[in-house]
């Protein structure tokens, strides 16, 4: 009797969108025949950046090798949620690390590749920022320093929020963790503590750096597929947001990572051996109240007792970045005011909200967002 295979697409991924695009202009997950690395019945949080992030990076790897990879993967969250025993959602050669050697997991396993002759198996590592900034950072740094051939991807959520969402070395300033301050004259996470890792992986003068974030998934999928053209050490970090540690709805995720963009807090650039190549430039500035008041994190920025100079530093930083890493154009439009978002309070969170407000505070870092323009 004849019949019609059944086929199947994940909701979401066949979009029109991608449908109206030439074949090769399509984005990896609108290919029907994509590889699903990590496919469904995994653990993680609704609205999980982190597990969004995976999928798309691991499927380009998938895609760019013709499926010949193989993932270490540290010890946290990602690795949590996709393997509980005995059950994995992984649908690739996946080993599970410590959490502090990924990178010389990822090293070994391209060294073995290499005796084997089997140059055409590329590795990839991966890890939170707890498992990468931190735990892992001695096997990382040595890995760039040897430039072995591993692409390594830190999926920071700035903090360690499979153990309960304590501060790690990727935490911004002001941000509240389980283990930072909660009250006293500045609470929040201490400014000029942490690492910049993206740059620190730069100052290796690896092949290749990249930044991403899970709120422009062709961009992600454009970077991994680029540091898979390099051989030797290549780092990408992507900014995932967490629903659960940064108190966000989860609705909010893909919302705040462009937030995040566009205040300048997280610049999105490439590097190669040491040298910017290239930035993502910023659409529609915004103040960066816009990106905090939608977490609860840093809801203590704005209660009745606000903290001005807190967003006067972050702001601060935020037009560091942009004028570091050249984040706006020369135009007017660029330079346009922003409209306001909506406070995590509308976001499902009424419970762990701050009061209004004061003037004084919002008056502060106003001027200080027209003093950037």
């Amino acid at each position: 009797m004849p019949y019609q295979p059944i086929k199947f697409y994940q909701t979401g991924s066949f979009v029109v969108g991608n449908r109206l695009l030439d074949v090769e202009a399509r984005s990896t997950q609108s290919d029907p025949k994509r590889a699903n690395t990590l496919t469904s019945g995994h653990r993680a949080c609704q609205g999980c950046g982190e597990a969004l992030g995976a999928r798309y990076a691991l499927d380009t790897v998938s895609r760019v090798t013709g499926g010949k990879m193989i993932a270490s993967n540290a010890t946290g969250c990602l690795e949590v949620f996709s393997t509980p025993f005995p059950e994995t959602s992984w649908q690739i050669p996946w080993i599970h690390s410590l959490f502090g050697n990924a990178p010389a997991v990822a090293t070994g396993i391209a060294a073995a590749m290499r005796v084997k002759g089997r140059d055409d198996v590329r590795v990839v590592g991966q890890g939170g920022d707890g498992g990468t900034v931190d735990i892992g950072f001695g096997c990382l740094s040595g890995m760039f320093e040897r430039n072995d051939d591993v692409l390594y991807i830190c999926y920071d959520n700035e903090a360690y929020m499979n153990t309960g969402v304590q501060r790690s070395g990727a935490t911004p300033g002001g941000a509240r963790t389980a283990t930072t301050q909660p009250v006293g004259p500045h609470p929040g996470n201490e400014f000029g503590q942490g690492k910049n890792l993206p740059r620190i992986a730069m100052a290796h003068e690896i092949p290749y750096v990249g930044t991403a974030t899970v709120a422009d998934l062709r961009d992600l999928e454009y970077k991994v597929e680029k540091a898979m053209t390099f051989r030797g050490a290549r780092y990408l970090h992507i900014l995932v947001t967490c629903p659960l540690g940064w108190g966000s709805a989860s609705r909010d995720s893909i919302r705040i990572a462009r937030l995040a963009v566009e205040t300048g807090i997280f610049p999105v650039f490439e590097a190669e051996r040491g040298e910017v190549t290239g930035v993502t430039k910023i659409r529609r500035r915004v103040p960066v109240e816009e990106y905090l008041k939608l977490q609860r994190r840093y809801a203590h920025l704005f209660g009745k007792k606000p903290q001005p100079e807190i967003l006067h530093n972050i702001q601060a930083a935020a037009d560091r970045n942009i004028t570091r890493y050249g984040l706006l154009d020369d135009t007017p439009d660029d330079l346009k005011p922003p409209g306001e978002a909506k406070d995590a309070a509308t976001s499902g969170h009424d419970e762990a909200q701050p009061e209004d407000s004061e003037t004084d505070a919002m008056a502060l870092t106003s001027e200080s967002f027209e003093g950037a323009r």
